[in-house]
């Protein structure tokens, strides 16, 4: 397992923190993931066999919010 965190721009509410976590959650590999409103983060913990970074920060910007790596 791999863990990333990523920069989320777009984030205002506790509704969006919900729609990126039912993103993650339903994609294959991610094991787990915690979403940071105040923070405007997101730290994934994933399987990099299954997934990629790049492939989760496209699902998140396909939600509607602006991801990418930090770091």
């Amino acid at each position: 397992m791999t863990t990333t965190k990523l920069h989320v721009d777009g984030m205002t509410c506790g509704g969006c923190v919900a729609s990126i976590t039912k993103v993650l959650t339903a994609t294959p590999g991610v094991d787990s993931s915690q979403v940071d409103l105040a923070g405007q983060c997101a730290t994934i913990t994933f399987d990099p066999a299954r997934t990629s970074i790049e492939t989760l920060v496209s699902r998140i910007n396909n939600a509607g919010f602006e991801a990418r790596p930090l770091g």
